[in-house]
């Protein structure tokens, strides 16, 4: 994508402020970086300007446009054209004058960068701050300009005029003297009234998209360096074997050498082809296997239960459980089991990595460039001020996938080979070795009094940390190769897998234990955030309880839901739901489902920071195979002030079918000594027939005010309301995901009262 060809463009990595503005005739704004961007062990950074500077964040060109910086990336979500939108509004210029920069440690502000749906809530909030106040500022200037008092001006594009006369006008760029606003930026700085944006709420297209479907998108994989060589790493073929030697060097043409160090290898060769044919010939020894995984899913969930915990934590608890469930007139009791997921992006990781003694230059596709350029300085050995991370779109990243290994891998052949590198990683090294979704066990209790109204909730659970690898790569040690090479000193922190939906219940408890899991990180099966942290598994755990306890009660699960929800926003989600699903109210599985198709429909709901989401899902099962899919999808969603609702629209159905995907499909297959998952074929996702027919969306509480971060929330409830939905088409409760064909034919055939 090319800077000023389209709105809200992301600005090509080559675009640096002065060429922007040299290309609006001439006027130069240079680039500052804010104080949160300050190196370790140094006073400034970037080109060395002064810090936490407005300019940090907006430049106006002689011609208008406006260069918006941002510390955030886009995962795919297409979120430059909402914050083009954004700056659009509050400097009053026309949305096509503005473009987007993200994520370069060495002309953006210090962000860390994109996670937790955190895009617009910091980056949108920051840009409108940024807008407002140079906005203010700007009309300042053309009062004294002009000399006209402030309530006697208006502005349009970028363009102050007189009210009274518009041919007294000065323009943005013309109040700029010397192309700097030299202002300190102010993150308090008053936006204007929602009630006068034109721009923000819109559904504009996606600015992104044109140059995509043109083939015209530049990618990291599309990214070239004079020089550059190809790399392949080779992983050990078993948990934990150690590299003894190479026992023949490829015979390939291009070869160039072998890069090892302890456990970490990789071939280099001046071609990428002969890089993959150089990846495929040379022969290494490595010793046996050193780590033994759990043989199948049986064993490694009757492990997660009988394991010692390293920790413990009550998440939120009132009453008394255990005293209200001992006296309970009724009790129940289900167990929910959730597994090992891949990121499985649409392509493996790719990074490209420069060392030179003037300086180190990485280009990345993950989620976090900030902490990922601390991490490098440390690798090399280097202050922090030399080293430049570039984001540069990628194959999508959904939490901590191998994009950061990829460039720590790159950063370490280039190193070793003394010129540019492009490392390349292959489906296998994607599947088998990107960071993994944690798997999990949840044990789940209820009680009731003699009247049938619930006295007691009790939800525990048991699993890995989702941050075995931590979220964000904060130093050497946190990264594959440093652990295979057997530097990695990593910092696991502690994300216990509780469910977070607000209902009320007289005695409730939420807890967790988590398993200690760092003799995985050397492994394929080391865990990190897989999109929407422990989400989609707590919430499949928690909302298929809930519907459990609605039948216990004999309520229909909507009813029991509205009776029980805390917080007056969620129950108004839930109901919108609900009523554009045309709800019909009944206690137990679909009286009309029967015969070779089986139908039915479920809810779920779940927040997830300050965002609200409720889901029904309608299923339809054949009886004879197993074969199932969701025929429709009803979404109600509040996110706070929708900035783009096409873009949200898009993103909400994304997420729906990525979710429906680990619902129907997704559990990484391993042996007790490797990952077994390394392709599509061993990985199955979802496939354009198994698409609902329909997808409605609802979007609640879009007021003037607040956004809450809208990339992950809808993938939170799918699992549940799936689960919901295939227990009311036939009276079978599933409660192992990934709900396949096998293992829906198996409950249909199970020789038991429905549950």
């Amino acid at each position: 994508m090319k800077a000023g060809h389209a709105a809200g463009a992301l600005a090509a990595p080559q675009l640096d402020r002065r060429s922007f503005l040299a290309a609006g005739s001439g006027l130069l704004v240079t680039l500052t970086l804010p104080a949160s961007a300050q190196s370790e062990g140094g006073d400034q950074v970037g080109d060395g300007q002064p810090r936490d500077r407005l300019d940090t964040w907006l430049a106006v060109a002689a011609d208008g446009r406006v260069l918006a910086s941002v510390g955030k990336i886009d995962a795919g979500l297409g979120i430059a054209t909402a914050f083009a939108q954004i700056v659009a509004d509050e400097l009053d210029v026309a949305f096509e004058q503005v473009s987007v920069r993200m994520g370069d440690t060495a002309t953006t502000p210090d962000q860390r960068g994109t996670g937790s749906s955190n895009g617009i809530t910091d980056g949108g909030t920051a840009l409108r701050a940024a807008g407002a106040q140079a906005r203010a500022f700007l009309l300042g200037r053309a009062a004294e300009r002009l000399s006209l008092p402030l309530a006697q001006l208006e502005v349009r594009d970028g363009v102050v005029r007189a009210q009274a006369d518009p041919s007294r006008a000065v323009s943005y760029a013309e109040l700029l003297r010397g192309g700097r606003f030299e202002l300190a930026y102010d993150a308090k700085a008053q936006p204007k009234n929602p009630a006068r944006y034109r721009v923000v709420g819109k559904p504009l297209p996606r600015s992104d998209i044109p140059p995509k479907v043109r083939a015209e998108f530049r990618y990291l994989v599309d990214h070239r360096l004079p020089g550059m060589v190809h790399a392949r790493v080779l992983r050990p073929p078993t948990a934990g074997a150690r590299f003894i030697g190479i026992k023949a060097l490829p015979a390939t043409p291009g070869f160039i050498r072998v890069v090892q160090q302890g456990n970490f290898v990789a071939v280099v060769a001046e071609r990428e082809e002969q890089a993959v044919q150089a990846a495929r010939s040379v022969q290494l020894e490595w010793s046996a296997p050193q780590l033994r995984f759990a043989t199948d899913y049986d064993a490694l969930y009757d492990s997660l239960r009988s394991a010692p915990a390293k920790s413990a934590k009550v998440d939120r608890s009132n009453g008394d459980v255990d005293a209200a469930l001992q006296t309970a007139a009724r009790r129940i009791e289900a167990a929910y089991e959730y597994p090992f997921q891949s990121h499985a992006c649409m392509g493996p990781a790719c990074a490209l990595a420069q060392v030179e003694a003037a300086g180190v230059t990485v280009w990345m596709g993950g989620q976090k460039p900030y902490p990922l350029r601390k991490t490098v300085a440390e690798l090399l050995g280097r202050p922090a001020a030399e080293v430049r991370v570039v984001w540069m779109p990628g194959p999508g990243s959904y939490g901590m996938n191998d994009a950061d290994d990829a460039a720590v891998d790159a950063v370490i052949v280039a190193q070793a080979v003394g010129r540019p590198v492009r490392l390349q990683y292959a489906r296998s090294d994607a599947t088998a070795w990107d960071p993994k979704g944690p798997p999990g066990v949840f044990r789940l209790r209820g009680g009731l009094d003699a009247a049938g109204r619930v006295v007691a909730f009790d939800y525990h659970s048991r699993g890995y940390s989702g941050r075995t690898r931590p979220s964000g790569t904060q130093r050497y040690g946190d990264t594959l190769a440093a652990q295979l090479i057997g530097n990695g000193v990593t910092v696991s922190e502690d994300l216990y897998q509780a469910s977070a939906e607000s209902y009320r219940f007289d005695h409730q408890r939420v807890s967790g234990e988590l398993i200690d899991w760092r003799s995985s990180l050397s492994t394929g099966l080391r865990t990190a955030h897989l999109r929407d942290p422990d989400g989609m598994a707590t919430t499949f755990a928690s909302e298929s309880f809930i519907d459990e306890l609605a039948l216990a009660a004999g309520m229909d699960p909507v009813a029991f839901r509205l009776q029980h929800l805390g917080d007056p926003r969620h129950a108004a989600v839930v109901r919108a739901a609900a009523e554009r699903a045309q709800w019909q109210p009944r206690v137990g599985p679909n009286p009309a489902s029967s015969g070779a198709t089986l139908r039915g429909r479920g809810i779920a709901y779940a927040p997830r920071n300050g965002a609200v989401v409720a889901i029904v899902a309608e299923v339809e099962v054949e009886r004879a195979t197993g074969q199932w899919r969701a025929t429709r999808f009803v979404v109600a969603h509040d996110c706070g002030q929708v900035i783009n609702p096409l873009s949200l629209e898009r993103v909400i159905e994304s997420n729906l079918l990525m979710s429906l995907s680990r619902t129907r499909h997704e559990a990484v297959r391993f042996d007790a000594e490797r990952v077994l998952s390394v392709d599509w074929l061993t990985y199955p996702i979802l496939d354009m027939t198994e698409v609902p027919d329909r997808i409605d969306v609802v979007l609640v509480g879009n007021q003037p005010g607040r956004s809450y971060g809208a990339g992950e929330p809808s993938s939170r409830p799918v699992a549940g309301a799936l689960a919901n939905a295939l227990f009311d088409a036939s009276g079978r409760r599933l409660r192992r995901v990934p709900f396949t064909p096998e293992r829906v034919l198996a409950a249909l055939s199970a020789d038991t009262a429905p549950a």
